[in-house]
């Protein structure tokens, strides 16, 4: 998918910094917002518990959960789950009205120390998940910010909250969140 990214770009039929999500397998098409961004990462709103057997199925090694326990569509035993299929399980707790850059700092660490395990990073909807996404592919990966950016906007434009946490993280890193076609307007609705 990114050669033939790449090769529509450098034939002008796609804008520099197009999307770069991957069609996933059928099956994990059907978790909600699921995106995946390499054959080793992939992000996700909550599976079901039968979802969990296809993400098993499916290679994935780790599962990290960045949200709550007590959230409405909640897996309460979720750690149970996905330890019982075999797969590494973490849990970040973030409060989407109060997100910090050490819970960022602390799912790349995570991230990092095992760079070869195949991982799903999930939260309810994927909005706290595409943005943490978005900045470790930006700040540990090297990818573009327009890119990423172009990536998290296939599930949400972030909020204010959000948006500042962005900044500071990438701030923290020195890089600079301003580039051609990203637009970090707070939607209305927000």
């Amino acid at each position: 998918m990114k050669a033939l990214t790449l090769t529509l770009m450098l034939a002008g039929l796609l804008p520099a910094f197009a999307q770069a999500v991957e069609e996933p397998p059928a099956p994990l098409a059907e978790i909600t917002n699921f995106r995946q961004y390499s054959d080793l990462f992939s992000s996700a709103g909550q599976p079901t518990r039968e979802q969990f057997q296809t993400i098993a199925d499916q290679g994935f090694e780790r599962v990290v959960y960045i949200a709550f326990t007590n959230n409405q569509n909640a897996l309460p035993d979720e750690d149970l789950v996905v330890t019982g299929l075999g797969m590494e399980y973490m849990q970040i707790p973030v409060d989407f009205s109060n997100p910090q850059p050490y819970h960022f700092y602390v799912f790349a660490d995570a991230m990092e120390r095992a760079a070869d395990q195949k991982t799903l990073l999930h939260c309810q909807v994927n909005a706290r998940a595409t943005a943490f996404s978005f900045l470790y592919r930006v700040v540990n990966e090297g990818v573009p910010v327009a890119e990423a950016k172009a990536d998290m906007n296939t599930v949400w434009q972030p909020n204010a909250v959000w948006r500042d946490f962005i900044f500071a993280v990438l701030e923290e890193n020195n890089i600079d969140p301003n580039c051609e076609g990203c637009d970090w307007t707070i939607p209305d609705s927000q």
